[in-house]
């Protein structure tokens, strides 16, 4: 047989040109696995002070989903489904986790952000995919307790809290349940202990939209939607378009504020959040400057590699570092075939370029958390089925020894002039203030840097505190400062306050919103937690001064490590909780929380059916790109969901269950 079809020429013909193109294929994989290989070694074999370090790895008793920097230097975190309600303490200080006090409810999938007062807002949580908690809760760190609120408007499964000039919590987007998204903003009124509904600002948004308070006051929506947007939070709410970006969507990308009113954005997807995508992760990156009278979006450098679900944490030097994600097209809850991206990179707003920097040795990217401690070291962790973390070391900590603040105040006003006592006056070159970060799902809604004016006095700086709450709204901030090697010191970690709202007794709540959690659209077996392991101690540190006390006398300092040689990583056997698939539904139109009867439509209006092929998202994308602001108002009969748009004079649109015309008159 064998013989018979190598006699054949055209069979033959045939075998040689698969022969030749799966020949092609391997050395394009093997080119491809060589070239990652070699990247990965070059970082790893240069010396930490060119691409920094990065700690043994350290199992933690979960997976980290949700973590936060707290006023006393310690990180609060808790994991994913059904062990959302498993808030842990992990101290920087002693490597340890301790359980911490549970909220009531499953705050996985929930938005978070903090308050003037140190305290943390959580906002809705998980009852099951795409179905979500209405509850929210305000966390004390110095009393290790939670405080129920009263209900929001409706459930939020993915929204996104921003802490407002005035002390005020701004609560966004997130979904109802499998066919509504919540389109009305919410506003946490500290004063009056109350949710003030933005009822006149709805708008469907993505997941976690990217926001946040730009120099004019208003919270900028970065992304992310290729459309950019103010929101006015005074009164009912109000949209208004500013840009839209070069790329397009990019959704499980993330976005960074470096400096006042300058955004970063950058990688992502085009595709939707919970699909496999025939495009793969983008390396580009974007900027705007909000201080600008017509802000626009301009390419900077691209990363090396393109991903998504990566983490991008802003550092005391002002630099931006980017760990982990996943370079590939899978849906993200098929972790069983991602495409981890291990070597990190750091992005230099002077220059507008990305350097690689030191690799990761487990894949952290759905469900993995990075934020900024008060050492100035980068906490790298989680990613789904991952309960671990690893400790990142910027270049910066092997470039000499650090400065030392001995002295600074706990708490400061707006424009106050306040001493921060070093030995190291002389050398200092910078002196930065990083808000405290609260992140999930790839997008950190706290921090935030400002740089304070400073001159040298006999034993120490004299520092000017920001004087504008739009560009430094109030709250607890990790001070640094930086000698001229940008060196930083270990912070303390200070309150900026002012004129904000002295808090009001909390009124009791109206209603539970404690649901015992259903199974989720495909049962699998819920996680089963165990018990807390001995972490492998953190590599050594060499004593500094402690980090700042806590607001309370009773705060546990963190003091700082100093890197030791890159050891060798050794990776630590993990509880693998096995994931809950995310749907994919076809959600239905979009409605206000209390729907009401369909107006008649007029010319600047689209009705789009539910179930008939077409995404109300995409309905109002296909406006959107075409440069017009759309709100969906109303839910009509047999589920069709009013679209209005805003054109200006000289257009007309129609639409079909397909497609959006704009036409010019």
């Amino acid at each position: 047989m064998i013989v018979g079809v190598l006699s054949s020429s055209s069979s033959a013909q045939v075998l040689l040109m698969l022969f030749r193109r799966l020949k092609v294929r391997l050395m394009a994989l093997l080119w491809f696995a060589v070239a990652h290989f070699i990247a990965v070694a070059s970082a790893s074999a240069q010396d930490p002070a060119t691409v920094g370090q990065f700690s043994s790895v350290m199992t933690w008793p979960y997976n980290a989903v949700h973590a936060h920097v707290l006023p006393t230097g310690k990180v609060l975190w808790w994991p994913s489904y059904g062990l959302g309600d498993h808030p842990t303490l992990w101290d920087p200080s002693t490597n340890t986790n301790t359980p911490a006090a549970q909220a009531g409810a499953n705050i996985f999938c929930s938005g978070h952000a903090f308050l003037p007062d140190g305290r943390l807002l959580e906002a809705g949580g998980h009852v099951s995919s795409y179905v979500g908690l209405p509850s929210a809760y305000i966390y004390n760190p110095t009393g290790n307790f939670w405080t129920q609120l009263p209900d929001m408007n409706n459930g939020r499964w993915y929204p996104t809290n921003t802490t407002l000039p005035n002390g005020d919590m701004l609560v966004i987007a997130g979904w109802i349940d499998t066919r509504y998204n919540n389109t009305e903003p919410q506003v946490w009124e500290t004063a009056t202990g109350s949710w003030r509904n933005l009822s006149t600002a709805h708008l469907a948004l993505p997941f976690y939209p990217f926001m946040f308070v730009s120099p004019n006051g208003k919270v900028f929506c970065a992304g992310p939607s290729q459309t950019t947007r103010y929101l006015d939070v005074s009164g009912t709410g109000a949209w208004s378009f500013v840009a839209n970006s070069h790329y397009g969507t990019r959704n499980w990308g993330s976005s960074v504020m470096y400096d006042d009113g300058k955004v970063l954005l950058m990688g992502g997807m085009p595709c939707g959040f919970y699909t496999t995508c025939t495009t793969l992760p983008t390396a580009t990156a974007e900027v705007i400057d909000l201080n600008s009278a017509t802000p626009t979006w301009e390419y900077t450098g691209s990363m090396a590699v393109g991903r998504k679900l990566f983490q991008a944490t802003l550092l005391p030097d002002g630099k931006v570092v980017v760990t982990g994600g996943d370079q590939g097209t899978t849906d993200p809850n098929d972790i069983s075939h991602n495409h981890p991206v291990y070597t990190s990179e750091m992005w230099d707003p002077a220059t507008g370029t990305w350097s690689t920097m030191a690799s990761i040795t487990v894949y952290r990217g759905y469900h993995s958390i990075g934020l900024l401690l008060p050492d100035g070291r980068v906490l790298s962790g989680g990613g789904e089925g991952n309960a671990s973390v690893e400790v990142y070391s910027p270049p910066y900590l092997f470039h000499g020894s650090r400065p030392t603040i001995t002295s600074a105040p706990t708490s400061v006003a707006y424009g106050q002039s306040f001493f921060v006592g070093t030995p190291n006056a002389t050398s200092i070159s910078n002196v930065t203030l990083i808000a405290l970060s609260s992140v999930t799902h790839g997008f950190n809604m706290g921090q935030r840097i400002s740089r304070p004016l400073f001159s040298q006095a006999t034993g120490g700086l004299n520092v000017t505190a920001p004087s504008n709450p739009n560009n430094t709204p109030p709250g607890y901030y990790m001070l640094f400062i930086l000698n001229s090697n940008g060196v930083p010191s270990v912070a303390k970690i200070v309150q900026i306050n002012g004129t904000t709202p002295t808090p009001t007794p909390i009124p009791t709540p109206t209603a539970t919103p404690t649901p015992t959690p259903p199974p989720p659209p495909t049962p699998t077996p819920t996680p089963t937690a165990t018990p807390p392991p001995t972490p492998t101690p953190t590599p050594a540190p060499t004593p500094s001064p402690s980090a700042t006390p806590s607001p309370t006398p009773t705060a546990t300092p963190t003091p700082p490590p100093t890197p030791t040689p890159t050891p060798t990583p050794t990776a630590t056997s993990t509880p693998t909780p096995t994931p809950t698939p995310a749907p994919t539904p076809s959600p239905s139109a979009t409605p206000s929380p209390t729907p009401t009867a369909t107006p008649t439509p007029t010319p600047d209006q689209c009705v789009v059916p539910n179930f008939v092929g077409i995404r109300l998202n995409r309905a109002q994308q296909l406006w959107n790109n075409a440069g017009f602001t759309t709100t969906v108002n109303k839910i009509g009969p047999n589920g069709h969901a009013i679209i209005s748009q805003s054109l200006p004079a000289g257009y007309s649109g129609s639409c079909s269950t397909t497609t959006i015309t704009v036409t010019a008159q």
